[in-house]
């Protein structure tokens, strides 16, 4: 399994260019349109050279999260758990 470390949350408008592509991606993905001021979490999964895009918006709890993550086979460590819960 590999490890997903939260590189940061940001509003679409403020969204680093090199992680534009990856949020169009899930957007795509997802159906919806992206506003400037979704909130967006990047996640680096270790060990790749993949990042995860979560929308914010679209969870109620990080078990969703963790959930989402299964898929991609990833876990959330420890401080990127705590950093997103407040900010479900």
């Amino acid at each position: 399994m590999f490890v997903a470390t939260l590189v940061g949350v940001f509003h679409f408008k403020d969204l680093p260019d090199k992680y534009g592509p990856f949020a169009q991606h899930k957007a795509t993905i997802e159906k919806r349109t992206i506003d400037d001021n979704d909130e967006i979490a990047i996640l680096n999964i270790a060990g790749t050279e993949s990042n995860h895009v979560l929308f914010l918006d679209s969870y109620k709890n990080i078990k969703e999260i963790e959930e989402e993550l299964k898929i991609v086979d990833a876990e959330l460590n420890y401080n990127s758990k705590k950093i997103l819960e407040g900010h479900l």
